[in-house]
């Protein structure tokens, strides 16, 4: 089984919903991100894939580290995704651009049970997002 490493941020509002994206030409909602360029860090990568994909420029010191996540990849079968995940709850206007078809804000605990949402979202972001703030 082939490896994806990736690099993503979760943009998550004040009213806890989480923004996902859908790339052109695939079904599943994932966190806005992508794969690394030469020697950049996690970090970088996912601060040019948000520039990239959605038009908002984010610096380096205004994203936290959620964590390194293993699951399965939403759409390449039969790879494992390896993920580093970087959180912020900036305010941002993104604009679908790049190979992202849409974008939309969702609950966690209403995308942990739809199975649109990529297995990184369903398995470990929401329910980890669940974990620190139950829904009201």
């Amino acid at each position: 089984m082939g490896i994806i490493t990736v690099s993503a941020i979760c943009f998550q509002r004040a009213d806890g919903a989480v923004l996902t994206v859908r790339k052109r030409g695939t079904h599943a909602w994932m966190l806005p991100g992508g794969k690394p360029e030469g020697d950049e860090t996690a970090a970088e990568c996912a601060v040019r894939e948000i520039f990239e994909e959605l038009g908002v420029e984010i610096p380096l010191d205004r994203i936290e580290p959620m964590g390194e996540f293993e699951t399965r990849a939403a759409n390449e079968a039969g790879f494992a995704l390896y993920a580093s995940v970087f959180r912020s709850r900036e305010p941002i206007e993104p604009v679908a651009r790049a190979e992202i078809e849409a974008l939309r804000w969702i609950h966690p605990a209403a995308g942990i049970d739809d199975a649109a949402e990529a297995p990184l979202n369903r398995e470990r972001i929401f329910p980890l997002l669940l974990a620190e703030s139950p829904p009201r």
